[in-house]
């Protein structure tokens, strides 16, 4: 009988199910990448307008989009451990932007989005969308309505992902 493959042992490309992608998709994988990675930093620049760091936005960012949690489902949404989680958040309530709340059996504890942290996210938002419209407005109409397509298609490959 072959030796059985430990998971960790495997490399990442492997799939019991699905075959190996062909390299012209790996190139077009890693470019998508590379496209991502730098939108994202290049529209972070504008989060700097609001004050606080990107940890804490990022963890903001998950109350107000996806509501309250609890410290463990926090730190596992921003894959942190629960420690690191409790030092963002006591920075995040010293600045008033996210509050505690006690949950029924006094156990645990639910953390919500202030209005203020709110605000703020939704500020930052709108500067980060407002800097992408004016460089998606600079494009071609032809090239705008490519990019909706292509926006649809990695829509699904997220949904895939």
């Amino acid at each position: 009988m072959p030796p059985v493959k430990d998971k960790k042992t495997q490399p990442a490309s492997a799939s019991p199910t699905l075959p190996a992608p062909n390299p012209a998709t790996i190139e077009l994988a890693d470019q998508l990448h590379s496209a991502a990675i730098h939108l994202l930093r290049r529209l972070r620049v504008r989060d700097r307008e609001s004050g606080i760091g990107p940890a804490q936005l990022s963890a903001l960012s998950v109350l107000v989009f996806g509501g309250p949690k609890s410290l463990g489902e926090l730190a596992d949404a921003e894959q942190v451990r629960p420690p690191t989680m409790s030092r963002i958040v006591a920075g995040l309530q010293r600045a008033k932007l996210v509050r505690r709340h006690s949950t029924e059996d006094g156990r645990r504890v639910r953390l919500e989005a202030t209005p203020k942290g709110v605000g703020l996210m939704w500020e930052g938002r709108q500067r980060r969308v407002a800097s992408l419209a004016t460089a998606v407005g600079a494009l071609p109409e032809n090239e705008r309505h490519q990019l909706g397509g292509a926006i649809a298609l990695l829509q699904q490959v997220i949904r895939s992902l």
